[in-house]
């Protein structure tokens, strides 16, 4: 079935994306901004992709994994500290990172600094509306039960990592 997602992502037909800084939408929850740029209905299923600016030492997102697109990375500004599988690494300014589907990560802006973030995946996948969703729950406007019912609509599987939640609270 991801094959054939593929191809047809692939063979789709879909007009150039433009998309100005000035007139992108944002969402936005106490300690970052998300700037949709294009998601998946608009590039013919190939990419999505936003921006996000996390506040000095924001928590951006907990473990989780996609089992039907991988996920990248790359900061424009800041730092970054990111679980994949069971590794920490910080990334910073310049710094790529690709995650496979079915690999357990999370990430968070690194402790005393603020990060400036380029999000893609790829296959597309229908994000926006989680991150409409995100915001809602962080602003206090919706529960977190409504993130949790939403795991197979938008492939963001929560998981348990006591090596992520152990360096959060280092942090504190």
């Amino acid at each position: 079935m991801h094959s054939d997602n593929v191809k047809n992502a692939v063979n789709a037909r879909f007009d150039a994306v433009l998309t100005r800084g000035a007139e992108a939408e944002t969402t936005s929850d106490p300690s970052s901004v998300m700037t949709l740029l294009a998601d998946s209905d608009a590039t013919g299923g190939l990419l999505t992709s936003y921006r996000s600016t996390f506040a000095k030492g924001a928590v951006g997102a907990p473990a989780h994994f996609h089992t039907r697109a991988a996920e990248l990375f790359y900061v424009i500004d800041g730092a970054l500290r990111v679980l994949v599988d069971e590794e920490i690494t910080v990334l910073n300014a310049g710094d790529f990172l690709l995650v496979p589907p079915n690999t357990p990560h999370a990430f968070a802006a690194a402790p005393d600094h603020e990060a400036d973030v380029l999000f893609a995946f790829t296959p597309g996948m229908a994000r926006f509306d989680y991150l409409r969703l995100l915001g809602r729950v962080m602003r206090g406007e919706a529960g977190p039960q409504e993130i949790k019912d939403s795991s197979e609509r938008f492939d963001n599987h929560y998981v348990d990592s006591p090596v992520w939640r152990d360096a959060l609270n280092a942090s504190r």
